[in-house]
């Protein structure tokens, strides 16, 4: 496995890698308006487009394909974070947490997490910060990851 930068040329298989674990995970938990606002966000033009705007993405690959992305904005937020469903419980997650944390210069890192990914937040660290919060259907525990 290794983890690099997201290029441009890589938007349209992490963008095809988050709807399917999207799909696979958390979609029947939302109202359509929750998968439509995350078809919005994870589409290959607005991984390019927050790519330009600064955002740290970072992507897991094996010999041929991208299995796990990962994005960091404004240094201490997590936007994005799935891993493959065909490629899940490898290590796969685990290593792209610990390398994008490389890149946070803020004391805390935050993240909106899916109701499904408590627990995997939870086990690298993060803790619940406030309570459950619905924005544009997509439902959320904000969590925190003290530095």
């Amino acid at each position: 496995m290794l983890i690099r930068r997201m290029t441009a040329a890589d938007v349209d298989a992490v963008s095809a890698v988050c709807m399917r674990s999207f799909s696979k995970t958390v979609a029947a938990s939302l109202p359509p308006a929750g998968v439509q606002t995350f078809a919005t966000v994870a589409a290959a033009t607005a991984f390019l487009q927050r790519l330009q705007q600064g955002s740290i993405i970072l992507v897991a690959t094996d010999a041929a394909h991208i299995t796990g992305v990962i994005e960091l904005s404004a240094t201490s937020h997590v936007v994005m974070f799935f891993v493959d469903p065909d490629f899940q419980l490898q290590g796969i997650g685990k290593q792209l947490l610990k390398a994008i944390l490389q890149h946070a210069t803020a004391k805390a890192v935050t993240v909106n997490a899916s109701l499904y990914s408590i627990p995997v937040y939870r086990k690298a660290g993060f803790e619940c910060h406030g309570e459950v919060a619905e924005k544009a259907g997509l439902i959320y525990q904000p969590m925190v990851l003290h530095l």
